[in-house]
């Protein structure tokens, strides 16, 4: 079997509706090079069913009957790589036909970059572009404000096999653990942003169950963080994250949820709605 250049990591829980799109965004590549591994997590679903429909012989999946989380999940992936690149991707989101050429690219033209993502397009189910996050683009910028959150969106990210190696994720995060990661490896790690579109990102709606976990692990994350570097500074970072906090429960709560998810993306231009028409018609 020949090595392929990229190993894309699909790790997968219930996610029968939206995975075929995430499968078929994949096989559409510029790039053939690649092999991609979807590991199923114990899905209770049509999950599995709908991954095994894929007659392509560069779809490798994992399966058993337990869910052991999504961080456990990433590791057993990328210990099953055996590409010189990995790629992540998740079950609902869509990747864009360029999307691993782009990457490659990039990654091969710069050598002293371990880890690189994009920009991303927000839809929601139906395919209606909500809209584009901000971003930056240096890893200077990205780790500018460390105790805040890094700007770096986790399924966008295409690395090197060695630095995925040499930084595991840590398989007590239930939450947030790009963040964990990413704050755990920014010091000794260069990381970019393209200024390109190559995903589009799936989102619906805000959720208190998810912002309360995501803020309350990032804060023990970053608590932790703090103390052992003895930057006591960062400490500050915990205010903020409250503060956000109840900005978004007050929007969930007084059902402004999706107005405040609209209010936070910026506009894309018209090239950029046509270029998404195409592709989400593709994966459908």
């Amino acid at each position: 079997m020949n090595t392929p250049l990229v190993s894309v990591i699909l790790p997968v829980y219930n996610a029968e509706k939206t995975l075929g799109a995430a499968i078929r965004s994949i096989a559409g590549q510029t790039l053939p090079d690649w092999e991609l591994i979807i590991v199923n997590d114990g899905s209770i679903d049509n999950s599995l069913t709908i991954a095994q429909s894929f007659d392509d012989p560069r779809i490798r999946i994992v399966t058993d009957s337990h869910s052991k989380k999504l961080a456990a999940r990433l590791n057993q992936a990328v210990s099953l790589c055996r590409g010189d690149y990995i790629a992540r991707m998740d079950a609902d989101d869509i990747s864009y036909p360029d999307r691993l050429k782009t990457q490659v690219d990039f990654l091969q033209n710069n050598p002293q970059i371990d880890l690189v993502g994009s920009r991303v397009l927000i839809f929601s189910d139906d395919g209606e572009i909500v809209g584009t996050y901000p971003y930056k683009r240096t890893h200077e910028e990205i780790c500018s404000r460390p105790w805040s959150g890094f700007y770096f969106p986790h399924p966008t990210w295409m690395g090197r096999r060695e630095w995925f190696i040499q930084n595991p994720y840590n398989a007590s995060s239930n939450k947030a653990q790009d963040q964990e990661l990413l704050l755990r490896s920014f010091e000794r790690s260069r990381f970019a942003c393209l200024p390109e579109i190559l995903l589009g990102y799936r989102k619906n709606e805000l959720s208190i169950r998810v912002i309360v976990q995501g803020r309350y692990h990032f804060s023990r994350m970053l608590l932790r963080k703090a103390i052992s570097a003895r930057r006591f500074f960062w400490a500050l970072g915990l205010l903020e994250q409250v503060a956000k906090f109840f900005v978004e429960v007050f929007a969930v709560g007084t059902g402004l949820n999706y107005y405040i998810l609209r209010h936070r993306a910026l506009p894309i231009s018209m090239q950029e709605s046509l270029k998404w028409s195409k592709v989400w018609q593709s994966c459908k």
